[in-house]
This record gives structure tokens, C-alpha cells and sequence, in this order.
């Protein structure tokens, strides 16, 4: 049952992925820069410490999730029909 919750919630996040980098694509040049400037300024997890994600909490596990996450969506931008 978990595992079917999760395979619902990892395919909507792939939708969304999907239809963010189709409207990121379709954007004017000018706000696609912007875009594509603020997901690679985010797509490494930065927490200031030295090792950073060494000692796991939850809450370096959702950065670095969310890091992971405009990664991913930014590759997506530049890969058409992902």
C-alpha cells in the first residue's frame, strides 16, 4: 500500500516536472534566462557547514530533495519532450 502511495506521488511529480519544463521552454528568451539562472543557482544543496548533509535530519534530506528537484527540472528545460 506505501509503495503504491509512492509510485502516485513520484508520477505526479514527473507531471509537473513535465508541464514546468514545457511552459520554461515556451517562455520569452529573456525570462527563460532568468529561469534557467535561478534553477542552476539552486540545483546544489547549500547549508553553509563544511560536510554538508553529514549529520541527516529531515530537514537536509527536503533540501537536498528539493536541490535534486530543480536539477532535474532543468534538465528537463533543455531535453525536449522529457
Amino acid at each position: 500500500m506505501q509503495e503504491t502511495r509512492c509510485a502516485a506521488l513520484e508520477g505526479r511529480l514527473v507531471a509537473h516536472r513535465k508541464m514546468l519544463a514545457l511552459l520554461g521552454r515556451h517562455l520569452p528568451a529573456e525570462a527563460q534566462a532568468d529561469l534557467r539562472l535561478f534553477l542552476e543557482d539552486r540545483q546544489l544543496m547549500r547549508d553553509h557547514q563544511e560536510d554538508p548533509g553529514a549529520v541527516p535530519t529531515p530537514e537536509m534530506a527536503l533540501l537536498a530533495a528539493e536541490a535534486d528537484e530543480f536539477r532535474l527540472l532543468l534538465l528537463a528545460m533543455e531535453t525536449p519532450h522529457r
